[in-house]
């Protein structure tokens, strides 16, 4: 039967410098779809939970999706399955550009990389073609001239490499690609480093994958595109105004987190929202491979267009620093992309650092001449230098997270994290639903495991109280499977704004000869969250890691629309592990024989 489906892995070993094609088994691959999905269910199945993240005994699995590559709109995602060095759970960080469809045409659904080699290499595949190739003139230098030296050895490549923040095994650690785009969080770029694993680069005479039915894919297609266009999200704001265009909404219903989430308000919010950088900055929207929206921006810094900041990062470097200059934080999310460092992490922990200094922890004479002062733009530009390039004694600290941080301060409250990864710019004690999905999410504080802000603020698809407990746990538990199929069909989570299950469905039908209905696909994505979840109980996660800081539990929003919000997570959490088939945090037998996990 035709199908989207490669059918092949490649697994490189670095110890012995060996690579080689293995079949992927399809019958697996339907059960789990593949990306987020089936590299999940590869890493569970060929490492022990328990293994040291940075040790060789570690695998890192990148996979496409059944979707990459395919005539799609924004069928281009990939993403990166290993352990997280930040907090020894299981870490899958999704990128966009173009590198994860060469790696599609290239004849490849999954990769598998294994072993740590003598000395600093990178990886080249061309089509069928793979060697191992020596990376020491590219070692300790940042992820720009990576791409340029690599382009000119290689033609027609794309490439995926680390910055200095992977080689001196940050824990915020990026795996970039494709110069700006990002598998940002979890630390998933130190795991490349420890293996002394630089770069891959990737090229295929191929161009498209074909689908299983091309007259089905037609029509699925044409109907996505026209409620991409129709959205007012998908087909206009994002476009004009990018991910920044939620920085004033945000700000205006008072859960804008600032200064480290000691307020929930910014009142210079608007000079770094999504309307003044296309208003002041804007040189072009930015496109990943196969995207029709372009959310994207593309600024211009000494002479040279740049990756303008996203949303996260407009708000970690200004709101909760206190910054409002949008050029220091267009230059600290540069930084971010040169040293190859998550910029949501990043921020947060300057952030976290700024609190600490605040209150006297961090004195004077630690900051080595750049004083942590909220609203110092001069701080998250040089203190993201040093965090990514492994600079100053505070420096180095600082790059192994908000939580190591605050932790050798004896103040880990500070640390506005969740399982260690730091929540992202939506403040829970305004907007209940979230709050539960930063808590349940099986990577730490993430939004993209579970979007709740689409129904909670953005009234999609239909318009919920942000206020209210009501059945959050069902929505939150909806939203986490659904992106559990996103993620693993190779598409963009900004397609949610538009499009529904059912068409998620009929294009996954299209392409691989599959016959999901709504049920069976969300199935699916509830097999994908509890298998990560297993994965987690076996690597040691404790249930009480399912939580919040004490500040979203115990301290007011002091002021806004807001004010006197609390999160009112230990009244949703209960609700949550009965309609999981939880006890304790954790997937009962029976719900891991059901989901045909046991």
């Amino acid at each position: 039967m035709s199908t989207s489906y490669n059918g092949k892995i490649l697994r490189v070993n670095l110890t012995d410098r060996s690579c080689k094609v293995e079949n992927l088994d399809l019958a697996l691959a339907k059960k789990f779809i593949g990306g987020r999905g089936l590299g999940s269910k590869i890493l569970f199945d060929e490492i022990d939970p328990k293994v040291d993240p940075l040790s060789a005994g570690n695998k890192i699995v990148i996979a496409t999706g059944p979707l990459t590559g395919v005539a799609v709109p924004t069928g281009c995602r990939y993403m990166v399955i290993t352990k997280s060095p930040l907090n020894n759970l299981i870490a899958c960080s999704n990128s966009g550009g173009v590198w994860g469809a060469k790696l599609k045409y290239a004849g490849y659904d999954v990769m598998i990389i294994e072993g740590k080699a003598d000395k600093p290499v990178y990886i080249n595949i061309v089509d069928d073609k793979c060697e191992i190739l020596d990376a020491g003139d590219l070692w300790g230098h940042e992820t720009e001239h990576v791409e340029e030296a690599l382009k000119g050895r290689h033609a027609n490549c794309s490439v995926l490499n680390i910055g200095t923040g992977g080689e001196t095994l940050s824990l915020l650690a990026a795996v970039m690609n494709d110069a700006e785009r990002a598998a940002g969080r979890s630390g998933v770029g130190a795991v490349l480093g420890s293996k002394n694993l630089k770069a891959i680069c990737c090229a295929a005479t191929k161009t498209a994958i074909e689908p299983a039915n091309a007259a089905a894919m037609k029509d699925v297609v044409s109907k996505a595109n026209k409620l991409i266009k129709d959205h007012a999200l998908t087909g206009e704001a994002l476009g004009k105004y990018g991910t920044g265009v939620l920085v004033n909404i945000l700000n205006s219903i008072g859960a804008y987190p600032t200064k480290n989430w000691q307020e929930a308000q910014f009142a210079e919010a608007e000079a770094t929202s999504g309307e003044t950088m296309t208003e002041k900055a804007l040189v072009k929207q930015g496109f990943c491979h196969r995207c029709p929206i372009g959310c994207g921006r593309v600024v211009k810094l000494d002479g040279k267009n740049s990756a303008g900041a996203e949303y996260e990062t407009l708000w970690s470097y200004g709101a909760s620093c206190g910054v409002s200059d949008m050029e220091s934080i267009n230059r600290a999310n540069r930084a971010c992309n040169e040293t190859g460092i998550d910029t949501i992490s990043a921020g947060c922990t300057i952030a976290a650092a700024m609190e600490l200094y605040q209150r006297g922890l961090i004195k004077e004479e630690e900051c080595e001449g750049v004083p942590l002062k909220w609203g110092s733009g001069e701080a998250i530009v040089k203190w993201t230098e040093r965090m990514g390039r492994g600079e100053t004694k505070l420096g180095k600290l600082m790059a192994q997270g908000s939580y190591k941080l605050c932790e050798h301060y004896g103040a880990p409250q500070y640390s506005m994290s969740v399982k260690r990864l730091d929540m992202p710019a939506y403040d829970a004690r305004a907007i209940q639903g979230i709050g539960l999905t930063y808590a349940t999410s099986n990577r730490g504080g993430c939004h993209v495991r579970g979007y709740t802000i689409a129904p909670e603020v953005a009234g999609i698809p239909e318009k919920l109280d942000m206020a209210s407990i009501e059945n959050k746990h069902t929505w939150s538990i909806l939203f986490q499977n659904l992106t559990s199929v996103i993620d693993s069909a190779g598409l963009c989570l900004f397609t949610s704004f538009a499009l529904g299950a059912d068409v998620y469905a009929d294009m996954l039908n299209a392409a691989t000869g599959t016959d999901y209905d709504v049920n069976k696909l969300l199935e699916a994505g509830e097999r994908i969250y509890n298998l990560e979840r297993w994965f987690n109980q076996k690597a040691g996660m404790k249930p009480e890691e399912d939580n919040l800081p004490d500040r979203l539990l115990k301290e007011p929003i002091p002021a806004g629309p807001a004010k006197g919000g609390l999160s009112r997570l230990p009244e949703m959490l209960p609700e949550y592990y009965k309609a999981r088939g939880w006890e304790k945090a954790f997937p009962t037998d029976a719900t891991l024989q059901r989901l045909g996990l046991k």
